[in-house]
């Protein structure tokens, strides 16, 4: 940051290989289209070079950036609330695909793999943002409960009060489909 502060592209350029995928797969996550995820990923870098000047390492990077992402993504899921898509009358879904690698399985097994992906993608999209972000920054991006803290701007104890509350919503949700 402090080669970017200075203007020098060739460090953004290595902060940008750094971090896109950590970006994208977090984006993707949370709005289940990776060309979207892709688009918002570049908003997010541009934020980046533009606060360069009023950086300041107070925290890690990794949690500056993921903070700036995770408004990038919450003002994204309140335009889309707003503006949802009407044609001819009716609401049209956009369909998430899962991020599973399915390629080694029978079909019959990429099958049923598909759909309790798809299962699991749903209980997740009808968590609450915060949620929802909190279980994928330690799901996914395996981030400690410091730095999701950091991120959603909470507590400590606050994180795991929402990681609770979000795995629980998630078995009810799923209860069908678990072997108990």
């Amino acid at each position: 940051m402090i080669g970017i502060k200075a203007g020098r592209e060739e460090c953004f350029q290595v902060l940008i290989k750094r971090h896109q995928t950590r970006v994208i797969g977090m984006v993707t996550k949370m709005l289940g289209d990776k060309i979207e995820a892709e688009d918002l990923a570049q908003q997010v870098f541009v934020r980046v070079w533009k606060s360069a000047k009023r950086y300041v390492p107070s925290a890690q990077f990794t949690t500056w950036l993921l903070t700036i992402t995770r408004n990038l993504v919450f003002n994204e899921i309140r335009r889309r609330q707003r503006c949802k898509l009407i044609a001819g009358g009716m609401e049209i879904e956009e369909k998430m695909q899962p991020l599973q690698d399915l390629t080694a399985l029978s079909p019959a097994q990429k099958i049923l793999d598909w759909e309790m992906q798809e299962v699991i993608q749903a209980a997740i999209e009808q968590l609450p943002d915060p949620q929802r972000l909190a279980l994928i920054l330690r799901r996914y991006e395996e981030m400690p409960y410091e730095d999701i803290a950091q991120i959603l701007g909470t507590s400590l104890p606050a994180v795991k009060s929402i990681l609770f509350r979000a795995r629980e919503e998630l078995k009810c949700h799923l209860r069908r489909y678990l072997s108990c």
